[in-house]
């Protein structure tokens, strides 16, 4: 890393495959209308993106544990994403042991043999279902989250921790079915409300683009647009909050401390140490 992006730190991203794919297929990471580079443009920064197909919260806490790269790249993060939890909400009529068990069968034509035919079957388990189970219960995905959460600022209590609220689908694999999401959404409200997370809403900015046809064909990832729309957003969020750090930092303390008459280099009271978390 060169001095200078050492100095402006970068944008540590754990997602899944709604970071890196386009309206026709998956990006390199350095892709530039993908959301994170464009969130990490607006910051005058650079991102670095630990993210998989189809991975959950689950996946980023395995990441954030057994990759050198998020190791590499955490002391030097200016502010952390945790762009997972899309994923947990999908209907996965098969456990997930199985599901993802089925690339190690040999020999490859039972492979895909095994594959095609759960393909087939998908959309109709989802249906009679009813979208359950979903791939991650909402109760582990903020129990991943939060174990993301509290080793990042346990390392780094300085660094800037946002999460997501899950986004929707209209993918013709799930049959439309996406009764999981809701459930999910409130768990993690609630978990961000909880632990002062600054949340990203999704759906909001990605439910009518979809809706319209303007994303991927697989009716799951998002056109060009989104990812601008999403980037901005991301950045948006990274820099009210750090404008509210600034805002709770010495010139703030100074002007409390006028206001209530006290003369921090002459008061005998004890305080004590607060950390205020966003």
């Amino acid at each position: 890393m060169s001095p200078v992006d050492s100095a402006r730190g970068t944008l540590l991203v754990l997602g899944d495959s709604l970071t890196f794919h386009g309206p026709r297929g998956p990006h390199p990471a350095d892709e530039p209308g993908l959301w994170p580079n464009v969130a990490s443009a607006r910051l005058g920064t650079r991102a670095e993106l630990v993210a998989g197909l189809g991975w959950t919260a689950r996946d980023a806490w395995w990441a954030l544990t057994r990759d050198p790269r998020c190791w590499a790249a955490l002391p030097h993060a200016r502010a952390v994403v945790l762009a997972v939890g899309s994923m947990d909400t999908l209907p996965s009529p098969l456990p997930t042991v199985l599901r993802e068990g089925m690339r190690y069968l040999r020999p490859d034509g039972l492979r895909r043999r095994v594959r095609a035919g759960y393909r087939r079957l998908q959309p109709g388990l989802a249906r009679m279902l009813g979208g359950r189970p979903v791939a991650l219960p909402p109760r582990l995905t903020v129990r991943y989250l939060e174990d993301c959460r509290a080793a990042v600022t346990a390392l780094r209590p300085d660094v800037t921790v946002i999460g997501m609220l899950p986004s929707v689908h209209r993918a013709a694999e799930y049959a439309g079915v996406h009764t999981g999401h809701a459930p999910a959404v409130a768990a993690v409200r609630t978990w961000g409300s909880r632990t002062d997370t600054p949340l990203l809403d999704l759906p909001a900015l990605v439910t009518a683009h979809l809706a319209a046809g303007l994303g991927n064909p697989d009716g799951m990832h998002w056109g060009w647009q989104a990812h601008q729309d999403v980037g901005v957003a991301v950045a948006e969020l990274l820099l009210a909050g750090a404008a509210c750090d600034s805002a709770d930092g010495p010139a703030a303390e100074q002007a409390a401390d006028e206001a209530t008459g006290v003369d921090p280099d002459h008061d005998d009271r004890q305080m004590p140490a607060t950390r205020v978390t966003r």
